[in-house]
């Protein structure tokens, strides 16, 4: 990486890597399906808006703090490398979402995290997106990788610039308790 406080994975290592994060997210999003909250009807809108095919698969999952991989290996290089920052308020695992609790009712999030969820539909895949998206940040730094920066641009261009975070009557995440599923919101607009 370019910062020197970063530590260097080697190609091998990378190859190493991506099947442990692989099985990793598979293994949560499976948890966040099963225990998530479906999409609102603006969130669905929100979500066609920023391009994701399948809204009606998306789940979220408010937590305490966003989870790190179990997996000693796993979790050192996370760590070594900063690939999940230490207070992230969102983490996108296709189409299980985990928001932070102290940033549910923050839109700007869920946006930015289903910009994340269409990148993993247009790569075609958990494994696609994966080797693309940790290429990217090892290569560059996580908040200079190009899909980094497209999800930042979507979050921008859908919710305005980031001073509006916390706007009146700004639309809210449904509270985790509402799991009555919401089908077939569909909008005219798309970003793409």
């Amino acid at each position: 990486m370019n910062d020197r406080n970063h530590t260097r994975i080697t190609p091998e290592q990378f190859r190493q890597y991506l099947p442990l994060a692989h099985a990793w997210v598979v293994e949560k999003e499976r948890f966040i399906l099963a225990n998530g909250t479906p999409l609102s009807l603006r969130q669905m809108s929100d979500a066609k808006l920023v391009g994701v095919i399948h809204p009606e698969r998306v789940r979220l999952l408010p937590v305490e703090q966003i989870p790190f991989p179990e997996h000693l290996t796993l979790r050192a290089a996370v760590e070594a490398t900063r690939l999940i920052t230490p207070h992230p308020t969102g983490l996108t695992l296709r189409y299980g979402v985990f928001i932070r609790s102290d940033c549910w009712e923050q839109r700007r999030v869920l946006v930015h995290e289903l910009a994340h969820t269409a990148q993993y539909e247009r790569l075609g895949g958990i494994g696609a997106f994966l080797e693309c998206f940790l290429f990217e940040c090892l290569a560059v730094g996580y908040p200079s990788a190009p899909m980094e920066q497209e999800a930042i641009k979507i979050e921008h261009t859908i919710c305005g610039p980031a001073q509006a975070i916390s706007t009146p009557g700004s639309p809210a995440l449904p509270h985790p308790a509402n799991k009555t599923p919401v089908k077939g919101a569909r909008t005219p607009k798309s970003l793409n």
